[in-house]
């Protein structure tokens, strides 16, 4: 196994769900689980599934005498099925046994491989080998092979590639007593392209075309069997049923004889662009695909330039840190690769891997495009207009509840509607609670932090007028009219909203009245918001700014409004210099941490266990995942501490910071893998070593599924994408400021060295951190030298020349 390679040996019915996510292939237009192709889906072992970036629908289930509407991400057909039938006995995989397993995630060209040695009931064995891409070349085409080998017995070998319709949203135990169903099958069928004069040109194609009940998106599926390798000559025919469609070829094989088939597939919506007919695109677009060595050596080289685009070095003396941030950058690509440029996505939470979440887009962004900004920036880009088309929809959801602006929703899904329940399913408990969530107001923060950010990197003067500055303006619009003005201490406060930490979504004993008093993280991302907006504006050319304050119906008095918000937003605090949660948070009881620990175990989810006890975590002083210590893991100390100052409150001192990091650390139970990203990061200056080992946790929290069989339903993209931030921006201390890229590496033993590649304002700049040196050498071209500081020693970068500091 090298450091590009993920591997796994024997077969484990427990793991394999994990295994399937892990092991996901996709190139941003669709991903698919890396489940066996001759499986189906079963209750708890196996589950084949693919998903379509952004493939929402909308269904109702009547749920205790009320209707529950969900907006799922749609478990589409299964593409790469190809089913194995020995001398008439289709091959079932949970009555057969797996005597021996290989699978191989290559990370490097984007394939998975698999070799399986298994016997039926009946005492037949066969050897199998497998090997699967989806295209990052053509992000419409699939190719799956199949080769069967006989082993010890003479038959008949049929291998069925199908394409069935017939499925249904299976992938969350907790989610399957609501409605599954979403897709209905228009046609099924067998067919050759037709020349236009109605004559039939070339060979029949598997056809299955569908459509989403609610969403009304019309899909289609083609797909063309070939025999690549046998015995003898294999004839293949057509099968069609209500539901499905299959390409089958058979073979009488002798003992050690091979039956090898490759499955090319096309896959089309009615939403893609430069189509007449997705059934017709996808029927055009296999019959005229290339050979499989063909599509397989374009997609590799699709992957090269990626990599050469990403890939990070770590040295560490640890191999598998090498390998897991490699496995985290694979999945960040599949899931928002250069082709969504085109689309229109945002970032699910779980990426396109799995159910969890309804494959909802959270506020996971804000952990995952700085990775993109300084080398994808055309991604996150994309990713930041998903929500100004959203805007809308965030105006009229504020305007409901009497506020102006946008409030964008803590859920969304298709159309920028909050996609939140009000009701969740506690699986300790088995019971329904109320779903408080959608609460957590600080997810249009985030959404104004990310499009301040990538206008500051970027440069983008278009993006700054035409996308930044609504976004800000709107949001903060929003914040301004939630926030009130209490006379008797003469600030701006906030009520009813939910900080990061999802265990506290309201005040002990009262249960009716949903949301906090201001929650600290939400009041000082505000008092940011409001000095930051007007000075974007101001600093627009003055045609650029009229036109925007135009548009935007803005007034001088509406700024100088928010300026002064700006310098009077509440942020409590209790013990001196404790930043709290937020009101009343010091009032809480202490937690017996140590008492549950030796009672539970993985106490991972105190929420849980709480209620299933009858308590709840609005008693104490406990928190899912970092929350107050957000504000230190987006601002740097100096950064938060001129903020607090300009509130009226003292500077965030050296001793003050780490008080709070001690503070809440000692009370977070990580229930989110979000929380050991955020941690190590707050850690980096002053315990580097107690960083380390939460950036291990971080970056392993997936591949040893931490939370206990949440990664079978779903990859978690910002604890895999926020490691890698970790390896990169957190330890080579970089940021921007204007206009100058900083570089304070934070030194810690276990690093030997560290390569990577950063752009910048349209220049590569290698960084190489070893021995105590860091090498910074820009590419060579014309255009401006790149400004560089490196622990306050400030130069320009000359094209081609490496420039050396010693720390």
């Amino acid at each position: 196994m090298t450091d590009w390679t993920l591997r796994y040996e024997g077969f484990d019915p427990a793991e394999q769900g994990l295994r399937e996510a892990l092991c996901t292939l996709g190139n941003g237009y669709f991903c698919s689980r890396g489940a066996f192709p001759w499986v189906s889906v079963d209750d708890s072992i196996h589950y084949p599934a693919t998903y379509l970036a952004g493939g929402y629908n909308r269904v109702r289930t009547k749920v205790a005498d009320r209707w529950v509407e969900n907006e799922d991400l749609v478990a589409l057909p299964d593409w790469s099925a190809i089913d194995i039938v020995l001398d008439g006995h289709p091959l079932d995989p949970l009555t057969a046994e797996i005597l021996e397993n290989t699978q191989e995630l290559d990370l490097k060209a984007g394939g998975l491989r698999q070799k399986t040695l298994i016997q039926d009931p009946e005492g037949r064995r066969i050897s199998i080998e497998a090997e699967r891409l989806v295209s990052m070349d053509d992000m419409h085409l699939a190719i799956q092979h199949l080769s069967v080998t006989v082993v010890g017995w003479s038959g008949t070998v049929s291998l069925h590639a199908r394409l069935d319709g017939n499925v249904r949203n299976w992938g969350v135990a907790r989610y399957r007593e609501l409605e599954c169903r979403h897709l209905m099958v228009e046609e099924a069928t067998c067919k050759a392209l037709d020349d236009g004069q109605g004559k039939a040109v070339g060979e029949c194609l598997a056809l299955l075309v569908t459509r989403f009940t609610q969403a009304n998106l019309r899909l289609a599926l083609a797909a063309d069997l070939r025999v690549v390798s046998t015995a003898g000559e294999v004839p293949v025919v057509d099968k069609v049923w209500s539901t499905g469609c299959a390409k089958v070829a058979s073979a009488s094989l002798a003992d050690g004889e091979t039956l090898a088939v490759e499955k090319v597939v096309a896959l089309y919506t009615g939403r893609d662009r430069a189509i007449t007919d997705p059934a017709l695109s996808a029927l055009e677009a296999v019959a005229a695909a290339p050979d499989g060595a063909t599509l397989k050596a374009r997609h590799g080289a699709a992957w090269r330039r990626l990599w050469n685009t990403v890939d990070m070095t770590l040295e560490c003396g640890d191999a598998e840190v090498q390998r897991v941030l490699r496995l985290h950058l694979f999945h960040l690509l599949q899931s928002l690769s250069p082709h969504i440029t085109d689309l229109d996505v945002g970032v699910p939470a779980r990426g396109w891997h799995g159910e969890a979440y309804r494959g909802h887009v959270f506020w996971d962004e804000l952990m995952i495009l700085p990775v993109l900004e300084y080398g994808l920036p055309e991604i996150a880009e994309a990713t930041i207009k998903y929500r100004t088309r959203r805007l809308p929809k965030a105006r009229a959801a504020a305007a409901a509840d009497g506020l102006r602006g946008a409030m964008f929703p803590w859920q969304s899904g298709s159309d920028g509607r909050e996609e939140s329940q009000l009701l969740h399913l506690n699986p300790n408990s088995g019971r329904w609670l109320p779903d408080n969530t959608w609460v957590q107001r600080h997810v249009s923060l985030a959404i104004a932090w990310n499009a301040h950010r990538h206008a500051r990197i970027t440069g983008d003067r278009a993006f700054l007028t035409q996308v930044a500055a609504p976004l800000l303006v709107e949001i903060a619009r929003f914040f301004a009219s939630l926030a009130w003005f209490n006379p008797e201490t003469g600030r701006y406060e906030i009520h009813r909203v939910m900080g990061p930490d999802e265990f506290h979504d309201g005040f002990p004993g009262r249960p009716d009245e949903p949301g906090l008093r201001n929650n600290a993280y939400t009041n000082v991302l505000c008092a940011w918001l409001f000095a930051t907006t007007p000075r974007v504006l101001a600093g627009l050319p003055a045609e650029d700014r009229q036109g925007v304050m135009e548009g935007l119906g803005m007034t001088e008095r509406e700024l100088a409004h928010w300026m002064a918000m700006g310098r009077l937003m509440h942020v409590p605090f209790h013990d001196g210099d404790i930043i709290s949660q937020f009101d009343g948070y010091e009032t809480l009881k202490e937690f017996d941490w140590q008492g549950y620990r030796a009672k539970y175990g993985d106490i991972h989810r105190l929420d849980r266990i709480l209620e299933t006890e009858g308590d709840h975590a609005n008693n104490y002083k406990v928190s899912k995942q970092a929350d107050v210590l957000m504000l230190f893991y987006l601002f740097t100390r100096e950064e938060i501490s001129m903020v607090m100052e300009d509130l009226g409150y003292p500077p965030v001192t050296p001793e003050m910071w780490a008080r709070n990091i001690e503070y809440y650390l000692a009370r977070c139970s990580h229930g989110s893998t979000l929380s050991f990203v955020v941690h190590a990061w707050v850690m980096a200056r002053s315990h580097p070593d107690l960083a380390w080992e939460y950036f291990r946790k971080a970056l392993m929290s997936d591949v040893t599924d931490i939370q206990g069989g949440t990664t079978k339903e779903g990859i978690h993209l910002a604890a895999m994408a926020g490691s890698v931030d970790l390896a990169s921006r957190c330890f080579l201390g970089l940021e921007e400021v204007d206009g100058l890229l900083h570089f304070d590496p934070c030194m810690t033993d276990r690093i030997r060295s560290l390569e990577t590649r950063v752009l910048y304002r349209g220049r590569w700049i290698s960084v190489s951190l070893s021995d105590g040196v860091l090498c910074l050498t820009a590419e060579e071209g014309v255009g401006h030298k790149p400004q560089v500081s490196v622990r306050g020693e400030r130069r320009a970068l000359a094209g081609g020349v490496a420039e050396r500091f010693a720390l």
